[in-house]
Formats: structure tokens, C-alpha cells, sequence
């Protein structure tokens, strides 16, 4: 992989090659993908969508919404970094126009758009969804699709979710949000489709990113960015995009830092013990002095926390610059947290977090609410846009379909499309809409 190639401008569409150079420099083509996200309805649910806590009442406590933004900065701050860099490996880049800042707008709207395909009520949504299909009423659809197709379902990710709302064409809006391939190709984790699951132990073959609706879609980017296929037959499978490490490594960081300050002002972790281990992550760049000066502890952990951040920055930076090289071949197999100089104090604070957040009775039991909603959502609609589909609906299902977006009340000619519409529909829904529907459907 190149990076003239792999910071292509191209979008959907285009006939004629977009050069670097050419660019008006007060409204940066990778800026603009940025803006188109920042004003998306998809982006805009994000703010009623659970990071940690689900159906939180707290005001302090983050969403979706703020953890994206807050990727976001740092994402810009790691591409920057990384940018720079690059500049002095491939000079030829400068002489194309590129910019240390287009490499930091490029990840930082990735990042942006992470989580942009995440259902309501955090990780557990993704599971709650895949149940349906595995063990619930979903079981039916099995008949109806490919192998593949049924895997995208009972295995529902929010990571293929996300590229497929960022590339839905409608009508008059082909190409969905049209954003640069270079955007697209940063913003595919897992360049893969669902089956076969885990080829591999690389960290891209973690999970999926492409679901069998935008296959072709994500060849024309893979292509276009000359992404290295390591596809075998009948098994679509790309290298990363360099600039995809960078995202997950922002990613990282916050929730490992940010989820972490979430449970100590939850009251899930005592402040006293988690300082301490904040203090462990920062101990070379801490100023003493300033830090003792702080009179409350919420001060001193927002100090700890900035330090903290500020060093993963700069670990994964450096982490991706010397692995350049392995990384361009498609060879450098882990995050770029994961084999660190802070390693270990990193898998304390997950550990930490895990046993005191993710597994505390608060957020156990709104993941259950999730459970029960998602299924109702899924079982209601699902009947009603395959009723639409065979002219047999009851006025029950009439009414129900005046819920859904004009853009997916047609049905579409395949039970794969059919389905996807559908749980892309109960995706889309805030943690509070998607509570409300279902009071209201139970009567």
C-alpha cells in the first residue's frame, strides 16, 4: 500500500481525479466529510445513545455522542502527529500538496463516525439483535438467506452498520453522506465480511465491518485506495487502511480513561483507589507539585486524566511510526495500544473497569430493559414489512408502518433487505424513542 493512493479524495461518483494540490484550501475535502457527519440525523441520535450506563439520568455521564466528539479530538491529535511524520518519510506527499492537518482531519472524522451505526443500549444492543435471530422469533428468516447473510444478523455490528448508513444510497442521494474514500477506507476496523468469523488472530479479523449489502461498495473503496487483498475464494477479506489504527487507538484510549472516570463519578469505583492507578499510568509526567496544589479530588482526577490521555497520545504515535513499515504490508497484526510501554497499566484499569462498570447490577439490569425492547421492536416491524411485502397487511400493520422512515415503508424485493431495513430502522433509535415505542406498543 502507498500512501498516495491510500489518501485518495475520490467519492462516490466522481469521473476525474480529485489532485491534493488542487484543493481549496478554506474547505478541505477531507473537512467536509467531517461536516457532513457533524449534520447527519445518525450522528445526531448518538446523544440519547448509551456509552455505559444505559437510560442514565445523570448529567455528567457520557453518551455516544460526547465519547464520539471526545475520539474525535484525540483521533485529530494522533493523526497530526503521525502526519508530520509521514511528511518527512515520503516527501513526495508535500510535493502532492498533503498536509500534516489532512492527516489529522482524515482520522479525526473517522473517529467522528465510529459508533454513527451503534443500537440503542451500548454493546448489549448489538447482542440483543443477534439474539433475536439466534434463539428468538428471528429464527424463521434462516430459510431465506445465504449463509453469509444469516451471519450478518446473528452476528449484528454496528462497525458494518456504520459504513452502510455512511454509503446508503436513496433516491437523489447516491452514494449516501459521498465521502472521501480516503474517510471510508479509515473508517473500516474490520475489512471483512461476516463469514468466515476469526480467520486469523490479526486484529482486524477481530470482528466484521461489511455487511453483504455494501460488498461492492467496499470493493470499489478497497480498490480505489489500494488495499491489499488477502482474500482467498468465496472469502472477501482487505488489509487495514494504515490510518484505521489510529482510530481505534483514540478509541482506546477514551473508553479505557474516560469510561474509567464515568464509574469513579458514578460511585462504581472509589476515587482514593482510583487515583492511585490513574497516578500509575502517569507517574514519568506528572508534576508533583502542581497535582498537590489541586484542593479537590474531582480537579485531581481531571489533571490525571488529561496527563493520561496525553501520554497514550504520544505512546501510539510513536508505536505507529516505528511500525510503519508492517503496517503499510498489512503485517503488524496488534492495536497500537497492545503491545505499549503502558501495556500493563492499561489491562488494570480495563480489568478494574469491567469487574466495577460493565458487571455492576445498575448496568446489568438496563441491559435487560434493551433485551426485552430490542426483541419487540424487531418483532413488530419485521411482520409488518414482510406482511406489506405479500399484500396480506391488517390494519394493525398499517398503522405500525406509519412509523418507520418513508424511506424503507416500500418493501424491499429480498427477506435479506427486507430484515436489514428493518434492524437498521430499530439500530437508528435512541435508548429513550426506543423505550417509548415499546410502552407504547405493550399498551
Amino acid at each position: 500500500m502507498n500512501w498516495s493512493q491510500l489518501l485518495s479524495l475520490k467519492r462516490f461518483g466522481d469521473t476525474q481525479i480529485r489532485p491534493r494540490k488542487d484543493q481549496d484550501e478554506t474547505r478541505l475535502g477531507f473537512e467536509v466529510d467531517y461536516d457532513r457527519i457533524i449534520f447527519s440525523d445518525s450522528f445526531r441520535s448518538l446523544q440519547d445513545k448509551t456509552q455505559v450506563v444505559p437510560l442514565s439520568k445523570t448529567d455528567f455521564v457520557h453518551t455516544r455522542l460526547t465519547h464520539s466528539l471526545e475520539v474525535s479530538v484525540v483521533a485529530r491529535s494522533l493523526g497530526r502527529k503521525v502526519g508530520e511524520q509521514m511528511l518527512k518519510n515520503h516527501p513526495e506527499l508535500v510535493k502532492q500538496g498533503y498536509t500534516m492537518n489532512d492527516f489529522g482531519a482524515i482520522v479525526a472524522t473517522a473517529a467522528l463516525a465510529h459508533d454513527i451505526g451503534n443500537p440503542p443500549f451500548g454493546h448489549s444492543g448489538e447482542k440483543a439483535i443477534g439474539e433475536y435471530f439466534k434463539h428468538g422469533n428471528g429464527q424463521q428468516y434462516e430459510a431465506h438467506l445465504t449463509k453469509k447473510q444469516w451471519q450478518d444478523f446473528v452476528d449484528f455490528e454496528g462497525n458494518a452498520n456504520g459504513f452502510r448508513i455512511l454509503t446508503d444510497s436513496k433516491s437523489g442521494m447516491e452514494g449516501g453522506l459521498r465521502l472521501s474514500y480516503a474517510t471510508l477506507g479509515t473508517f473500516i476496523k474490520y475489512p471483512k465480511e461476516s463469514l468466515p468469523k476469526k480467520p486469523t488472530s490479526h486484529v482486524s479479523d477481530k470482528k466484521y465491518g461489511i455487511f453483504q449489502s455494501e460488498v461492492s461498495c467496499f470493493e470499489d473503496v478497497a480498490q480505489e485506495l489500494g488495499l491489499a487483498s488477502s482474500s482467498q475464494e468465496g472469502k472477501l477479506t482487505y488489509n487495514r487502511h494504515p490510518l484505521a489504527y489510529l482510530v481505534e487507538a483514540a478509541d482506546d484510549i477514551c473508553y479505557t480513561i474516560i469510561d474509567f472516570e464515568d464509574g469513579i463519578n458514578l460511585g462504581l469505583i472509589e476515587e482514593d483507589f482510583a487515583l492511585e492507578y490513574l497516578i500509575k499510568l502517569v507517574k514519568d509526567t506528572i508534576d508533583t507539585k502542581k497535582y498537590y496544589q489541586l484542593q479537590f479530588k474531582k480537579d485531581r482526577l481531571s489533571y490525571l486524566r488529561a496527563l493520561a490521555i496525553g501520554n497514550l497520545i504520544n505512546e501510539a504515535a510513536n508505536v505507529f511510526i516505528k511500525q510503519e513499515d508492517a503496517i503499510l504490508k498489512g503485517e503488524y497484526p496488534h492495536s497500537l495500544l497492545d503491545k505499549c510501554t503502558y501495556e500493563a497499566q492499561i489491562n488494570d484499569i480495563i480489568k478494574i473497569s469491567v469487574e466495577k462498570i460493565y458487571k455492576s447490577k445498575e448496568v446489568i439490569e438496563k441491559e435487560l430493559v434493551g433485551y426485552n425492547v430490542i426483541a419487540k421492536l424487531l418483532d413488530v416491524f419485521l411482520a409488518a414489512s414482510n406482511r406489506n411485502y405479500e399484500n396480506s397487511l391488517t390494519n394493525y400493520d398499517k398503522l405500525i408502518l406509519n412509523l418507520l422512515p418513508e424511506s424503507i415503508q416500500e418493501p424491499k424485493k429480498s427477506h435479506y433487505l427486507r430484515v436489514l431495513a428493518i434492524c437498521g430502522f430499530v439500530a437508528s433509535l435512541t435508548d429513550g424513542y426506543a423505550l417509548e415505542l415499546y410502552k407504547k406498543l405493550n399498551g
